[in-house]
């Protein structure tokens, strides 16, 4: 018997969507974040009848809606301590070892999230090829190197931006240092950082939207990549804010820094809020 005849749909060279045409007229179509998320791929039958979803199996749907959960919750709390950190080098006592001790906790839960986040993107179920209409759930890995997949590729460089954030968070305890220093050891690693969650976030935005840019949010996961993609933005301009000028020892801009950190990481949390929505 032939392969079924199928259609891949993506951004570039990624594959974010195969349609495989059914022996039976229909169609089934297999999605990357649907498929990590939920664990689900849509068959539809000839005609206008709706579409049903095809689940992996229960044990796989457990582990997805956990692995979901500790990610969730981990940038929901990653997000407030850093925004609790940025109210007080704003409204409270501006003492910089309190300011880097909020940070550095919220560090570990940001880098918390991303680590789970990758394992989800490892562990979650696969397209079965030659096989239009299933799923197969791969055994229990907490590694792998798989650069082809956007969606890995996504995951991965988020969970290197928060560990390059680590080093910034881990710098900041320094004391004595010039200004050279600081901007060397805290603020360059910030920046890095910040990049690296923009290219997650662009590449967050090439998978759900498979390519293409759209002019309206849909679904849930539409929302979760755009708030996230602004939050990574406000990070961003934060972390410019925050360069220390040679001639004068002082910030570009202390108030652009606090507030674009406070409201980045609010965005974070609350696209972890609405993540803990996006389960099978």
């Amino acid at each position: 018997m032939g392969q079924p005849e199928q259609r891949a749909e993506g951004a570039g060279p990624f594959t974010t969507r195969l349609t495989w045409r059914l022996p039976d007229g229909g169609t089934a179509v297999w999605e990357s974040r649907p498929a990590r998320r939920r664990g689900v791929l849509s068959v539809r039958p000839l005609g206008a009848g709706p579409a049903r979803r095809v689940r992996a199996d229960a044990v796989s749907l457990a582990r997805l809606r956990r692995l979901n959960a500790v990610s969730a919750i981990s940038f929901v709390v990653g997000g407030a301590l850093f925004a609790a950190g940025a109210a007080v080098a704003q409204f409270g006592s501006g003492d910089a070892t309190e300011c880097a001790s909020i940070y550095f906790v919220g560090g570990l839960f940001f880098s918390l999230g991303g680590y789970v986040s990758l394992l989800q993107v490892i562990n979650a179920p696969r397209h079965v090829a030659g096989g239009a209409g299933r799923l197969l759930t791969p055994r229990w890995r907490w590694w792998s190197y798989e650069p082809a997949r956007v969606d890995w590729l996504s995951a991965f460089v988020l969970f290197a931006g928060t560990l390059v954030f680590a080093v910034d968070l881990l710098d900041s305890f320094l004391q004595g240092l010039s200004v050279q220093q600081v901007n060397r050891l805290i603020w360059a690693p910030d920046v890095i950082g910040c990049a690296l969650f923009l290219i997650s976030g662009h590449l967050a935005v090439a998978e759900i939207w498979h390519g293409r840019i759209h002019l309206r949010i849909r679904g849930l996961g539409e929302w979760i990549v755009v708030v996230n993609q602004l939050g990574s933005v406000l990070f961003m301009v934060s972390a410019l804010a925050a360069y220390t000028r040679p001639a004068t020892g002082s910030l570009v801009n202390a108030d652009i820094a606090n507030w674009g950190t406070l409201t980045g990481a609010l965005c974070f949390s609350l696209a972890g809020v609405l993540q803990l929505g996006e389960h099978s």
